[in-house]
């Protein structure tokens, strides 16, 4: 997002290393789509120790500007007990914002690996031990709990999700039985569609909260690790403004005015309690600035005609944009939970003495942040997720 001060670290040779492994695990991920139901991901989820590379990894802010790990047993992906975490009642009694390896583990899952492919790319498993944890910017989380506030329960988001078909069953045909993905398509023309999005934030999974310190190799990882990919920009802005009946696009998710009481982007960006946010590294982020993100469906308007919600605030998301150089780069879209402290309509001029800068976050809206070569692109931040999509032609 666009920045007033940053902190950039060159990569030490164990970050290159590791940016080398992912690019392999990417490359034997790449056309494979199907997830077992009986695989565990969790795995023996005791590695704690974080790689040379992580640490140095940099974070920036939004104009003028957060991730707790052990171990427990492994859980099987789509047993009775994920169930039970995720999608039943006693959920409920779980805490919210989850502050160790696991329990970030149980909320998605992968395909199958097999013993010729381990062999030849690596463990994904290593990838998974090192990649999550909560004990710092240098792993994926959902933000520094410490920190973080939310103001919506668990059991409030569910209440608010009652009733919602999030996909029907022809969504999931057509989206190669991929759960809580809806295809998109333009002019009306469900046999148009090229590609499905999922409908939350990764994990995608509902009134959960998203992850955050994710860099897009590492969010195109695991995405590619479900049989999905990190979705390109046109995908993301067709989930947004598009209509599946074909009627005009509009400028947000939810409408053609900014209502910035419609999402979770209306929350300042450090309470008056609390330090300032101090976004120069990503360690200082990690210590300074809370991750005030919302459960995934918490606020039921935040929806486009598509189904897809959260497009506007909770985090700003990273995906993929082709340049006319023909190379694919990352890029940023949407916006965080306190979006309000620098939103602009989309037919509003930039005051000249505005003290910070400000931008508008419609549909549309193509900005330049952080625009890396995909397989450089390491950039991190406290407000920063991500979603995926899947081809489906």
């Amino acid at each position: 997002m666009p920045s007033t001060s940053r902190a950039l670290a060159s990569a030490p040779p164990a970050r290159v290393a590791l940016a080398i492994s992912l690019v392999v695990l990417v490359a034997g991920c790449r056309g494979h789509a199907r997830r077992e139901a009986g695989e565990s991901i969790a795995g023996a989820a005791t590695a704690t120790a974080t790689t040379e590379a992580s640490s140095a990894r940099a974070s920036s802010s939004a104009p003028d500007a957060a991730a707790g790990v052990a171990s427990s047993p492994s859980v099987a992906i789509g047993d009775a007990s994920l169930d039970a975490l995720v999608d039943g009642a006693p959920s409920l009694a779980r805490p919210l914002h989850l502050d160790t390896q696991d329990a970030l583990l149980a909320l998605f899952s992968t395909r199958a690996f097999d013993a010729a492919e381990i062999e030849r790319r690596g463990d994904p498993q290593l990838f998974l031990r090192k990649t999550f944890g909560a004990d710092g910017p240098s792993r994926i989380s959902q933000g520094n709990k410490a920190l973080a506030h939310h103001a919506v329960g668990r059991a409030q988001c569910l209440a608010a999700l009652a009733g919602v078909t999030l996909q029907s069953d022809e969504q999931k045909r057509r989206c190669g039985g991929a759960e809580r993905m809806v295809p998109i398509f333009p002019g009306g023309d469900p046999s148009k569609a090229e590609a499905c999005i999922d409908v939350f934030e990764f994990p995608n999974q509902p009134c959960e909260l998203p992850f955050v310190w994710a860099s897009p190799i590492q969010a195109q990882v695991l995405c590619e690790m479900q049989g999905k990919r990190l979705c390109a920009q046109e995908e993301w802005t067709l989930a947004c403004r598009g209509d599946p009946e074909g009627k005009a696009d509009w400028l947000y998710a939810y409408g053609n005015e900014l209502d910035l009481a419609v999402c979770n982007t209306n929350k300042p960006r450090s309470p008056l309690a609390a330090p300032a946010c101090d976004p120069r590294s990503a360690v200082s982020a990690f210590g300074t600035c809370g991750t005030d993100t919302e459960p995934a469906g918490a606020f039921p308007r935040c929806r486009s005609r598509f189904g897809v919600y959260d497009l506007h605030g909770n985090v700003a998301e990273e995906m993929t944009r082709r340049d006319p150089d023909g190379r694919t780069y990352s890029q940023l879209k949407g916006s965080a939970f306190f979006y309000a402290e620098v939103a602009r309509r989309h037919d509003e001029r930039p005051a000249a003495d505005a003290a910070r800068e400000t931008y508008p976050d419609h549909c549309a809206y193509d900005p330049r942040w952080h625009v890396e070569p995909i397989d450089e692109a390491w950039h991190v931040n406290y407000h920063l997720g991500f979603r995926c999509c899947k081809s489906v032609r």
